[in-house]
């Protein structure tokens, strides 16, 4: 049986961990798919760390595993913090703050399977997905980062920077590791990369629902780094 390692990136993130990972379970085990979840924590200072700790005690340390990281080291290294960590043949990409609902797994699994791709990438942007608790200003930012990705890149997917995605173990270790870009450009390099490599992506409709509990971390900051990522890819790729 396929083993499914679920790398999640945390920064203040104990109010959601408990629900991300009790869904997770639920998702995983209703689907009779074999899990790992590995929570990569940045030393948040809200005690995320602890909380993860009692989850391992709860659902046992061959579901859960943790690795303490000392101060915010950033998302690409997080996950390859993660990826070396973990044990499964696929892996799954995702935020830890309940905006990616595990319920759209089991179809990438599907997707996967039926395709032969190497990458599953849940997109807002075909029909039957999109986007809940956005207000006008977000969701414009988000379309117009969308398309100008699109057009400078085209990568051949929907969605380029959202981060709820299922990988062949494979192909994100090939990618993973040329990967330069930080912010949300990040997830857009992943796909220019795996274009290159000629690998297959599938898509599958997902919903984006706004965090409920802690912080965004998406502002004018992020956005600039963004941009510069965009061409850099642009004029590098």
């Amino acid at each position: 049986m396929v083993l499914y390692s679920v790398i999640l990136p945390t920064y203040n993130e104990r109010e959601n961990l408990p629900l991300i990972v009790y869904f997770l379970d639920k998702t995983f085990n209703n689907a009779k798919l074999a899990y790992e979840i590995v929570v990569v924590d940045d030393s948040s200072p809200d005690g995320t760390l602890e909380v993860a700790k009692s989850l391992q005690s709860a659902f046992g340390e061959s579901h859960i595993t943790i690795v303490s990281r000392k101060g915010k080291l950033g998302l690409g290294s997080a996950y390859s913090a993660g990826l070396a960590k973990s044990k499964g043949g696929r892996i799954i990409l995702m935020d830890a703050d309940l905006s990616h609902h595990p319920k759209f797994i089991p179809e990438m699994v599907k997707v996967m399977d039926q395709n032969k791709v190497d990458i599953v990438s849940g997109t807002r942007y075909s029909k039957g997905g999109g986007v809940a608790g956005w207000d006008w200003k977000r969701k414009l930012t988000s379309r117009g980062a969308n398309f100008l990705a699109t057009f400078l890149l085209n990568p051949g997917a929907s969605d380029l920077t959202g981060s709820f995605r299922l990988y062949e173990r494979s192909a994100i270790e090939k990618i993973l590791p040329k990967v330069r870009s930080i912010g949300y450009a990040f997830q857009m390099e992943i796909l220019v990369h795996a274009k290159k490599e000629n690998m297959k992506i599938g898509e599958v409709p997902i919903t984006f629902v706004d965090r409920i509990y802690g912080e965004s971390k998406l502002g004018a900051s992020e956005i600039v780094l963004y941009l510069k990522g965009l061409l850099q890819l642009f004029f590098t790729t």
